[in-house]
């Protein structure tokens, strides 16, 4: 049978920064906390994302007896700026879609299980970062996000992946605790601009610039479009300004070649002008939350992060882009994006447009700032 080291020696092996063991017992404190929270939590069960079922690891594998956690390091090497400016570090080498870089080595990972006769599932709905500090591997930060304990100099760029199996292990010491310094006075909740991290580890996940950028089907909120910032999709900023990441954020990273090459499919003019066609070949495949038919979000997100810039070279692509489209949440966010560049050229879009807009396309124009 498969010893514990055999485990971390084959972890080691396919590249994963750290391995840590817990039981399958229930979740039941964040089991108790998503109950509680229905009105932060209750669209992600509508979504069809079941995590109140994936607080028991028995619903994804009923004979299970432990969890092997498993942190995978999504920010070994740096990204080109113009990307990294725009996108959340976490999706740019994203390959859940072509499953060709993590997911051979979860795949491998799981045949060294096999073969060793044990059984295993690899569930979408356990929640991570609960089971990675059960499993002794890091500590929580005051941005809901998991920090590690032992790789990646105990920042938050690692991602859990739970491998729930049907042979019991000897679990780890669990580090289930805020591992925030004293000294630091809450800087990833003052940098939150939209005040989705509420303080003490919680977060209202509705009002986060990731889950703004690809949840939702109606124009983004106007008093959260500044505070959005430069993000199309995605956010990194409480990550950015977190001291427990400044050692790993002061080292000189080898770029990521293969985000290096997809980065000009990734350009935001590209993005506010392509097609479907261009969107499912080139883009879908590594950011996947939005489907062909959320085509719109990604030319309203452009638009906003256009707008945001205050560069009067945008306004051309703007004008264009408000003709290439009918969708009325686009054309509203053009009307906000040319209403925030300002300039002659953009009042006098605005104006042109203002005759052929109704409902709350016409709003948007007069709050703009059109006559």
């Amino acid at each position: 049978m498969i010893t514990r080291e055999d485990i971390i020696g084959e972890s080691r092996r396919l590249g994963f920064g750290d391995v840590g063991f817990t039981t399958a017992e229930p979740f039941t404190v964040h089991l108790d906390y998503l109950r509680s929270h229905q009105a932060e939590y209750g669209w992600v069960e509508k979504a069809g994302l079941a995590l109140l079922d994936g607080t028991d690891p028995k619903t994804v594998l009923p004979a299970a007896k432990s969890i092997i956690v498993l942190l995978e390091l999504y920010f070994r090497e740096a990204f080109p700026v113009s990307l990294e400016s725009h996108f959340g570090r976490c999706y740019l080498d994203d390959d859940r879609m072509t499953r060709d870089g993590l997911a051979p080595r979860i795949k491998a990972f799981r045949d060294f299980l096999r073969h060793g006769d044990i059984d295993s599932k690899v569930p979408f709905n356990l929640p991570p970062r609960v089971a990675a500090a059960r499993a002794g591997t890091g500590t929580f930060g005051k941005n809901c996000l998991f920090y590690a304990a032992r790789t990646a100099r105990q920042s938050s760029w690692v991602l859990p992946i739970t491998v729930v199996v049907d042979y019991e292990f000897v679990p780890d010491e669990p580090t289930l605790t805020m591992g925030c310094p004293d000294w630091c006075r809450n800087a990833c909740i003052a940098a939150c601009p939209t005040k989705a991290l509420q303080g003490n580890g919680t977060i209202d996940p509705r009002k986060c610039i990731s889950y703004l950028t690809y949840f939702g089907k109606k124009i983004t909120p106007r008093e959260l479009r500044e505070p959005m910032g430069m993000y199309v999709y995605g956010c990194d900023r409480c990550q950015n300004v977190c001291p427990r990441n400044l050692p790993w954020l002061s080292q000189t990273l080898p770029i990521n070649q293969r985000v290096a090459a997809k980065a000009n499919d990734f350009e935001i003019t590209t993005l506010l002008h392509m097609d479907r066609g261009f969107f499912e070949s080139r883009i879908w495949p590594h950011m996947f939350y939005l489907s062909p038919d959320d085509l719109w979000k990604w030319k309203m997100n452009v638009a906003r992060v256009m707008g945001n810039s205050r560069d009067e070279c945008y306004v051309s692509d703007l004008v264009r882009a408000w003709h290439e489209t009918g969708d009325e949440r686009v054309r509203g966010m053009i009307a906000w994006a040319l209403g925030r560049i300002g300039g002659q050229r953009a009042k006098d879009a605005l104006e042109s447009f203002l005759n052929v807009s109704e409902g709350m396309v016409r709003e948007e124009i007069e709050a703009a700032g059109s006559p």
